[in-house]
């Protein structure tokens, strides 16, 4: 046997994933605390100190008021959750994992020594059979907010909800090699699955009644019908589908797969139907207006989380072993670099989520029964944990949270905590008013303007306002789409690429001077598709590191070191020309007078600007377009001023270029966006050799293979000219110097380490 703890470790760094897409799920980032070396760190034996008699007022976007450790979609929701809550395991500032939590982990970062520590230890060891196990051992100390004690149970009961077949939340354990658990969630399925795939005119009542059979089928023939036909009118608005009656037009557009001619708004349904195993709540990511929800009948929507057995009833998954009242063992079947990331997840009190009744472990009965998730899901108003507060209540926009004198790592400094809905325009002014204490707006040269306009001087700390920076988690991008730009309707040819890259070339240059002016110092230009944030990130440093579309079409450099701009801008031109001609495009005299076939000379590429050019890559897609007007290339910069209809642009497929932005989770997979198979990989990338790389990576936790893997499949990203990096931005959370005691606030914060992460420590003035 091997002990891959820390092989582990390292490959739990933070990277790429999709920001509007679960990675791991909602993991409460109160799982580990920590403080410098030269402080130590509370305890929950010394957790007796009084709290202060006062108000910690925060800002926050708008509530969904989901307030559930399973269920929280929204990032406002998930905030509630994660100060109300802990998670079995955490992560430092580096976003890597912390596996000895109990006794804490000291970690050098930015020259200083922090501990974490956490609710529970992890050891993972690589079986000789290729199976990996680990071993999770609580803290016996551990209380929920109402007293009682945290066990092994209660852990076990989370797990269970996560991976139930019904479970249609953003955590997504379900999707890892859990020893047993492809047999446990296969037995079972879902009454809307099982009666959509008997079809319509089913006679087998055996599984459900005839009365819900009919009941499903007639809310797809209404509801349905209209939910698809939403989507078609969406792609005949965009120019993706001929007519209303297009629904194999729209299908294809929508990336939703192939219909045959002549198919219908109830077929396409069908379809996303299909896609999702018939999830309910899954098919409203395909909306293109009206909510699921508000189509179908309740009682029939809840036919998808309505678990029905089907074959030989599987009561347990075998790779989960209780070992004690306050440890457990989890097996995979293979190494998964993803599965140390799942347990990040919140550990819910069995007492109040479940039933206790129904929880037996040793006769295969976990706190709710197989399929019935009901008792979950009727508790989302109001949460319960052991994080850092306790929930109060939620009236007018405003969550009233107040300090758990039990939380395991230190009871919080202040008394009460309210998160307050606030609009973009008020965070600042909130905080300058007394209104909120800390916030955070969205950062650029015009705010930094207004904050120091407001402190009477210049930088981060000011007499009314105190700001603190850090890295923002993903990045801003431009990208073409390999299905709409190409050359005679080949997507992976060389011309196409070379078309691509063409275009990619001369808005790369312009990259420097669009974000300087936008952003000034606090935003810095990338060259590869992944967080500046990320281990797996390339450095400057870096053997091989390149700028972004910095060469030819021959391969060679284009800029040298002592270009100015003026230089710069011409080199890229030239080089667009080449890659123009390379394409099939005749030029001659430093002109592109005609395409090839199944081209064009005028593309077009769509930005959320609202209208009047506020975004970031505005100036450089507009100084780009330009620049290719002189040589006679078309690039049409569309302003959209509804942010709705850029994103339906690219999802439905009928965009040719747009820009957009990635968030980034803790785990770099790149599957879902740029795998040939992947949900979002709307580039319309098909690379068997970039699937390869992608599959490879997921299979080891040597970080430095790995981030050479992810090297070697940016090149290819970039290769097929359909993405360019543009930034990393800052982001700055704002605190009122009046009212926090500055001391207090989490040192040295980053992407994976924030100021509520230390909140229990922040003290008023």
């Amino acid at each position: 046997m091997k002990n891959t703890k820390q092989a582990i470790a390292l490959a739990s760094a933070a990277a790429l994933s999709v920001g509007m897409l679960a990675g791991c799920g909602g993991a409460a980032s109160s799982a580990a605390t920590a403080s410098s070396e030269s402080n130590s760190t509370a305890t929950a034996e010394a957790s007796t100190t009084a709290a202060s008699d006062g108000t910690l007022v925060l800002a926050e976007t708008g509530f969904e008021s989901k307030f559930s450790p399973f269920f929280a979609a929204s990032a406002a929701d998930q905030d509630v959750i994660d100060l109300t809550q802990i998670a079995l395991l955490g992560a430092d500032r580096k976003g890597e994992m912390v596996l000895n939590g109990i006794e804490g982990e000291t970690r050098e970062y930015n020259g200083t020594d922090y501990t974490y520590h956490g609710p529970a230890d992890c050891v993972v060891t690589e079986n000789a059979d290729g199976t990996v196990t680990y071993d999770i051992k609580l803290r016996e100390d551990l209380k929920f907010s109402d007293g009682e004690p945290v066990t092994i149970d209660d852990v076990i009961f989370s797990m269970y909800v996560f991976l139930d077949p019904t479970y249609d939340g953003s955590v997504t354990m379900y999707s890892t090699p859990i020893v047993g658990l492809d047999e446990y969630r296969s037995s079972m399925t879902t009454l809307s699955k099982l009666i959509a795939e008997a079809g319509e005119d089913n006679t087998d009542n055996t599984k459900f009644t005839a009365e819900q059979q009919k009941a499903f089928w007639d809310a797809v023939n209404d509801g349905g019908v209209k939910f698809a036909q939403e989507i078609i009118d969406k792609c005949v608005e965009n120019g993706a589908a001929a007519d209303a009656n297009d629904a194999a037009g729209a299908a294809a557009a929508w990336n939703l797969g192939e219909l045959p001619a002549g198919a219908t708004a109830k077929d396409m349904f069908e379809l996303i139907g299909a896609n999702y195993d018939w999830n309910f709540s899954a098919m409203e990511a395909e909306t293109a207006g009206t909510a699921l929800s508000d189509l179908i009948p309740e009682d029939v929507y809840a036919y998808s989380t309505t678990g029905v057995n089907v074959g030989d009833a599987v009561a347990s998954v075998a790779g989960i072993v209780k070992t004690g009242d306050y440890s457990m063992t989890l097996t995979t079947t293979e190494l998964s670099t993803t599965m140390i990331y799942q347990l990040q997840m919140p550990i819910a009190p069995l007492h109040y989520y479940g039933d206790e009744s129904l929880y037996d472990y040793d006769n295969n009965s976990f706190g709710f029964a197989k399929g019935d998730l009901s008792s979950v899901r009727a508790k989302t108003s109001a949460p319960m944990g052991a994080g850092m507060f306790t929930f109060s209540k939620y009236s007018d926009g405003v969550v009233y949270l107040d300090a758990n004198p039990s939380y395991y790592d230190g009871a919080p400094k202040v008394a009460h905590v309210n998160m307050k809905e606030t609009q973009e325009a008020d965070k600042i002014t909130g905080v300058q008013a007394g209104t909120i204490d800390i916030s955070d707006p969205s950062y650029s040269l015009e705010v930094a303007d207004q904050i120091a306009d407001i402190n009477g001087v210049e930088g981060e700390d000011g007499p009314v306002i105190t700001t603190r920076l850090k890295d923002y988690r993903g990045y801003g991008y431009i990208a073409l789409s390999a299905k709409n730009v190409n050359v005679g309707g080949d997507p992976s040819s060389q011309a196409s690429k070379d078309l691509r890259k063409a275009i990619m070339t001369v808005i790369a240059a312009y990259r420097d001077e669009g974000i300087d002016s936008y952003y000034g110092d606090t935003a810095t230009v990338i060259n590869y598709p992944i967080s500046n944030t990320s281990w797996a990130a390339p450095s400057v440093t870096d053997d091989g590191y390149q700028i972004a579309y910095s060469t030819d079409v021959d391969g060679n450099e284009i800029y040298t070191s002592d270009m100015k701009s003026e230089d710069k801008y011409a080199a890229a031109l030239q080089a667009a020309l080449g890659y123009f001609e390379a394409a099939g495009y005749t030029v001659a005299n430093g002109q592109i007078t005609a395409a090839p076939a199944g081209a064009k000379m005028e593309y077009q590429i769509n930005i959320g600007a609202s209208g009047n050019g506020d975004h970031p890559s505005f100036q450089t897609l507009t100084n780009a377009a330009a620049a290719l007007k002189t040589i006679g290339f078309t690039l049409t910069v569309n302003d959209m001023a509804n942010a709705s209809d850029l994103f339906a642009s690219y999802q439905s497929g009928s965009a040719e270029g747009w820009v957009a932005a990635w968030q980034s989770t803790n785990d770099p997979d790149m599957y879902q966006l740029y795998h040939s198979q992947g949900a979002t990989n709307y580039y319309a990338i098909n690379d068997t050799d970039l699937d390869e790389l992608i599959m490879a990576a997921r299979a080891t936790t040597d970080q430095e293979a790995r981030k050479a893997m992810y090297k070697e499949a940016m090149e290819i990203i970039l290769d097929w000219g359909v993405e360019l990096p543009v930034y990393q931005r800052s982001e700055a959370t704002i605190f009122s110097t009046e009212r926090v005691n500055i001391d207090t606030i989490a040192k040295d914060q980053t992407p994976y380490w924030t100021y509520k992460s230390e909140l229990n420590n922040l003290e008023l003035n």
